[in-house]
């Protein structure tokens, strides 16, 4: 029965963890609608950046693709290493320009 009830624990315990991986961002451009509007993690190095007080967009490389991330909370610049989290959405435009397949940003971390 102890052991029932350990093994409940962890399982309990790892499924919140499941969704905490980092994605590949090749597997979101390849199947955008799998991830749409949900949250995700994507490390990358920053290729590109346009930002205008504190908002703005800037792309990102994981070795596997590139795409595009919305930020309303500053941008960081190129070269930078960073990990970020938002919501994958199609259609996104910045200053009129559409960019396809995109991130929402919540959040950066520069690593």
């Amino acid at each position: 029965m102890k052991q029932l009830r350990l093994f409940g624990a962890a399982a309990l315990i790892s499924v919140p963890l499941a969704g905490c991986a980092p994605v590949t961002i090749a597997r979101i451009n390849q199947d955008p609608s799998r991830y749409q509007n949900r949250i995700v993690h994507v490390n990358g190095t920053v290729v590109t950046s346009v930002g205008l007080l504190g908002t703005g967009a800037y792309q990102i490389d994981d070795g596997t693709g590139k795409i595009f991330v919305v930020s309303r909370s500053g941008v960081p610049s190129s070269g930078a290493r960073v990990t970020v989290t938002g919501s994958v959405l199609s259609g996104a435009e910045v200053l009129g320009r559409p960019l396809g397949t995109a991130i929402k940003e919540q959040s950066h971390k520069i690593r």
